[in-house]
């Protein structure tokens, strides 16, 4: 279950939340508006039959449900079918292990086994149980709880990373995604339920704080006195010409740059600052901030456009993973995200262009120096672990951008064999031996791989996309591949609402 109270010590064990235990009479008031007809795709018809199927499965008794069966049973076609069986519980552990209501109201998210709240990690923890907002009222007041709570860490320090639960920095190492993920997990919601509590002062100083610290990047030489003790050149990093993208000390797996342009960082900002200047109409009438957010965004796009391209001879056109402005540029891709793979999931790029295509192919290949392959498992490792191990969230990311159902069935198939015997995923692993692996607690890893089994066995679709302006011209958002049959997907989305309701209600 989520637990609650203060985390002076940044861990602490409580009780339920209180207003959990209004969920079923919430959802009982809505049941005549739940229906489903025959003429309806397929996907809504998904969805509605979801939102009766939370509806009676939240009203059982405690003693009825508790006799529900939570284990996801789905066979996987193919050359050679195998049955799936996953915890479904599991799927919910983060929710119920790392989240933390506060005494102001607020949720510290705890990134696993290290007593700190990452500002990406604690947004991807919360974002695939978004897409629930609506059927389960419930759920509103902690993504809402976590979307504050995050307001507030970034008007404490906009360049650090992770804070304790007393508000001070755990780490301050500048990552130019790390003030994105909030944002999205803003945005996410907010097109989800269009709930206007979320448009608080804090979010709107966040949103400020979050503009002007990404303008100040750009200009990093002349605006910015960041500085970090783990960068050459005391301090300040390696050289480079300004490009129009952010300047980053980090990457995404909390190492430091090679050069100071991330490609995926950038990527992601950009697509993060279109969602301000939607999200500064929508929630605070504010055409300024809006006109600033579409601008910045522009000019990072167009930088990485232009310094983010390069040519390889055995790949052709594609995108470096960092730049320098120089024409110094890195070639690689790393499991953590956002990564060069996981471009299309943030619809930065359509998973058809040809730049796209090629960096995958790159990327997931041999030619990429961080791409391992052992007698268990073959996917994207990091220079943050152990050389040769993999990351189950490089899997992920694989998977959940794939247009190949072969190819999801096999990652998905991969990743379950090689999880521990807890069930839970981990940071990294040997794929020659997977009992050995990083991280015991992962949140950000479990999180991510409930969101792919939502989408892809689940059939439970992502949250609601960007707009494209020419759907028919590669569209940037395609619909997830999924791996098994409209029968088995009923079945599962049963279960999961049982394990959903057994693991936070």
């Amino acid at each position: 279950m989520l637990r609650t109270g203060h985390l002076g010590a940044d861990r602490s064990l409580g009780g339920p939340l209180d207003f959990l235990g209004q969920a079923p009479g919430m959802l009982a008031a809505c049941a005549n508006r739940a229906v489903v007809t025959a003429t309806r795709p397929p996907a809504l018809a998904a969805i509605s039959l979801l939102s009766i199927l939370i509806l009676s499965v939240t009203a059982l008794a405690p003693e009825m449900s508790a006799q529900q069966p939570r284990t996801i049973n789905v066979t996987l076609s193919g050359p050679a079918p195998t049955v799936l069986s996953v915890d479904a519980d599991t799927l919910f552990h983060t929710v119920a292990s790392d989240f933390f209501l506060q005494d102001d109201g607020e949720m510290y998210v705890q990134t696993g086994d290290i007593p700190a709240m990452w500002l990406r990690d604690s947004s991807a923890q919360t974002y695939p149980y978004v897409r629930f907002a609506n059927e389960i009222p419930a759920f509103r007041p902690i993504i809402r709880a976590v979307i504050e709570r995050n307001a507030r860490n970034v008007l404490t320090d906009p360049h650090a990373n992770a804070f304790t639960a007393g508000f001070k920095v755990w780490e301050g190492k500048w990552e130019p995604d790390s003030l994105g993920y909030p944002v999205t997990l803003i945005y996410a919601y907010w097109t989800r339920t269009h709930d206007r509590a979320i448009f608080t002062p804090h979010v709107r100083w966040e949103l400020e704080h979050t503009l002007a610290t990404y303008e100040c990047e750009i200009h990093h030489e002349s605006c910015s006195s960041y500085r970090s003790r783990y960068l050459p050149n005391h301090g300040a990093g390696a050289a480079y010409a300004e490009t129009g993208m952010v300047w980053g000390a980090f990457r995404p797996s909390d190492d430091r740059v090679k050069y100071p342009f991330n490609i995926p960082q950038n990527m992601f900002a950009s697509v993060a600052l279109e969602e301000i200047g939607e999200l500064a109409i929508a929630g605070f009438g504010d055409p300024h901030m809006a006109t600033t957010a579409m601008g910045l965004s522009n000019t990072i796009r167009a930088g990485i456009e232009r310094y983010g391209v390069i040519y390889d001879f055995n790949h052709g056109w594609m995108y470096a993973y960092e730049v320098d402005g120089l024409g110094g540029f890195e070639l690689m891709d790393d499991a953590n995200l956002p990564n060069l793979v996981s471009a299309p999931l943030w619809e930065y790029v359509s998973p058809f262009d040809p730049i796209y295509e090629n960096t995958r192919a790159f990327a997931l290949s041999s030619s990429n120096p961080y791409y391992y392959s052992g007698l268990h498992a073959t996917g994207l490792g990091s220079p943050h672990t152990p050389t040769g191990w993999v990351w189950p969230l490089g899997l992920i990311g694989q998977a959940l951008t794939s247009r190949s159902r072969p190819e999801v069935t096999t990652l998905i198939k991969m990743i379950e064999s090689t999880r521990s015997s807890d069930g839970l995923i981990h940071e990294s692993f040997d794929p020659d031996d997977p009992s050995r692996f990083t991280r015991s607690e992962f949140g950000w890893g479990n999180a991510s791989y409930a969101e792919l089994l939502f989408r892809s066995v689940g059939g439970v679709p992502p949250q609601p996309s960007h707009v494209d302006l020419f759907p028919h011209v590669l569209p940037h958002y395609v619909s997830p591949v999924v791996v098994d049959s409209f029968t088995d997907q009923l079945s599962v989305q049963g279960t999961l609402i049982e394990a959903l309701r057994q693991s936070v209600l």
